[in-house]
This record gives structure tokens, sequence and C-alpha cells, in this order.
């Protein structure tokens, strides 16, 4: 089977983009380079074709509830129309099926946006585990979205949107028209950089990418692939599924204890978590810094003296720091921040030391700004 195309596909070709099997998709690894994207996110803005997520809706009179037993977090924290939550989605077992976002539209109706590899398995699994009471679509074929990300976004984008950016808190979205075109405007983001999530009929999509980049030429506004949004989710600590989440990690062992509220209303899996935890966590992710030369990749062994402590999950060189980062698993308690460790790579051992993320300051605004 061939792999989908999103409606910018030949927009990402024609702007000369080396283009990769990502996910089942065909998709921009990089344009210019990876080195140069990433620090025009860190430094200006970029923007990214993100229209292969999927775009799942839950609607009816019980969705509060169905959604509730369906992921780890607690859907009472969405207390207003425009909120979003961050969280998993887990097996009986307590494995990870994906990591979510769920957004209020209103006390009937929510959006979750998954991750492109799961859409078809996640939208099976809601079906089969969720309760009676409301409906789910999934809506990702007629959906894009854009991801424009970094210090410069609000600039650019404010003039090309009917609603005020400065009052669009970090994890909350408003309805807008963005480009003279109808859809939701969200303020989330993958790389420690502040930024913005445009949803938009994906008919349209090609559309809304041309006129950001116009609005964004003359602030240095560069087209961003998936080697760059990869090394900026690294630098800012970011889980990515597959990797630091999955079907044999649980969100405990992830630590996203912070979204998996064990205590709240039951949802799947809670009890093999409960479990977990009782009998002690065996596993947990830590960050960690090479000290000297060496570039960490996933399933690398990491280790403490004698003892292989776990794996490698994910890691890079960071365009940044100019030093290898990356994210393990390891057995629990074994490092704490500080600790000097190892990465073996091709029979080698490189000297690391344990840091927790974000290894590159963070600069998302957590708060809205007032006038």
């Amino acid at each position: 089977m061939s792999d989908k195309k999103t409606p910018l596909n030949a927009t990402h070709r024609k702007a000369g983009a080396r283009m990769v099997s990502f996910a089942g998709w065909d998709m921009p690894v990089q344009y210019a380079g990876v080195i140069q994207e990433h620090k025009a996110v860190r430094e200006k803005a970029g923007l990214f074709d993100v229209s292969h997520m999927g775009e799942i809706w839950v609607t009816g009179p019980n969705a509060a509830a169905v959604c509730q037993h369906l992921i780890t977090n607690d859907v009472g924290l969405l207390q207003e129309d425009g909120q979003i939550i961050y969280s998993a989605v887990c097996q009986p077992d307590g494995g990870t099926v994906d990591d979510v976002l769920l957004h209020r539209i209103s006390p009937t109706e929510y959006l979750f946006v998954v991750n492109a590899a799961n859409i078809d398995k996640d939208f099976a699994f809601f079906c089969e585990h969720a309760p009676q009471g409301a409906e789910l679509t999934n809506r990702s074929d007629d959906w894009g979205q854009l991801a424009l990300q970094g210090p410069l976004s609000q600039q650019i984008l404010q003039p090309l949107v009917d609603v005020a950016l400065d009052d669009i808190a970090y994890y909350t979205f408003k309805p807008a028209t963005m480009a003279g075109i109808r859809g939701l405007l969200a303020r989330t983001g993958y790389t420690g950089e502040d930024g913005f999530e445009l949803y938009v009929p994906a008919d349209r999509v090609v559309e809304l990418w041309n006129k950001v980049m116009e609005a964004g030429a003359p602030q240095g506004l560069e087209p961003i692939g998936l080697g760059a949004r990869d090394t900026l989710r690294l630098e800012a600590g970011y889980s990515l599924y597959g990797h630091e989440l999955s079907a044999t990690i649980t969100p405990l062992e992830a630590n996203l204890g912070w979204v998996t509220k064990l205590d709240g209303d039951d949802f799947v899996g809670r009890d093999a978590l409960r479990k977990q935890k009782e009998a002690g966590i065996p596993r947990q992710i830590v960050g960690f810094r090479f000290t000297g030369r060496g570039v960490p990749r996933d399933g690398y062994p990491v280790w403490k003296g004698d003892e292989q402590l776990g794996v490698v999950t994910s890691g890079t060189m960071s365009p940044m720091l100019q030093t290898g980062i990356g994210l393990a698993l390891v057995k629990r308690g074994s490092l704490q921040d500080g600790d000097a460790l190892d990465v073996e790579i091709r029979g080698k051992r490189f000297p690391a030391v344990v840091q927790r993320p974000p290894f590159v300051p963070s600069n998302v605004r957590r708060k809205p700004r007032k006038a």
C-alpha cells in the first residue's frame, strides 16, 4: 500500500523538500536542512504541515463521560469551552495506546487530536471501549492542520486572524477566521517555543499555508520538516509515541503520572496502573546529555558501571547545544539528576550525565498577556 499524502504534498515537493515515509504518510523530512530549520524555529518562526495528525469527534449528551472513560487525565479539568488537556490513552493492561490532546468545544462536543500512525487504531479502540451516550466520528480526512512555532509566531499570525492572540492562553483554542478561512486556532505546540495550531478544512489548507508563508516572509519564516520537528521536541524533552510511550510502556513509566489520575473516575487501564504503582513502578524515562563526542540513537544500551540499566528511547545531536542529548528508559531509581552514565554505540561507551529536560530553556508563554 502506498503512503498517504496530505493536501500539501505537491507544495512540499515544489519547495524542494526531501520526502520520506513516516507513519504511513509521504512527508517532508527537510527543506533547507535540519539545523537551519531548527534554528529558524528557535530564533524566528517555522511552519509545519501536521495535516497527517488525526481528528476524532465525540458528540452527544454523554460526551464528557465517554471521554473520561477513554483517557487517563481528568476531563473535569475542562471547565470551559475552548480548553485543552494532554492525556494518555491506555489498554486494559496499562500499556499506552496513544498520547492525545482533548479539546472541549462544548459540554456535548469534544475533539481528540491523535498521532498520525494511530488514527485507525485509536478510532477502533474508542469505538470498542466507549460507553453509550455519544457518537464518535473520525474526521481526519476532512481537516488539515498547520503548526506555526517560534518567537515571532504571534507577530506573523495576528494580522491574518480575527481574534486577539493575546487572549488565547496556553492549552486553549478559539474558533477563528484565519486568512479568510474559518476553523479552530489553538495554542499548544511540540517544540518548546510559543506557537499555534491552525485547523481548517482539508481543501483550504494549501491556501492557508501559502498565505501564512507569504505573511511571514519578511520575518524570516521558513517551512520546517520532520527532522527539525524531532530535534526541537527532544531539546524540549517531549515524548514521542513509539519511543517514550508504547503498548509496552505505561504512562507511569514514561513520567506521565501528572496526567494519570488514578484516584479519579474510572478509565480503561486504571486498575492495571494502580497495581503497577502499588507494586512499584519498575522503569522510568530519564534525560541525559553527552559530556563528550557521540550521537545517541534509540535502542542504544545505557550503562552505569557494569550494569545495563536500560536503553535509549530517543537521541540526537542538539543543534543549539552542539552535543548529544536523549531520553532513556531505565530501571527506576537507578539514576538521579547529575549521575554519570555511559551510552554504548557500536560496542564503544560514551560518557553522559543525567539531566532533567528541557535541555534548552522553554519559551512557551503559559499565560495570556493582557493589555
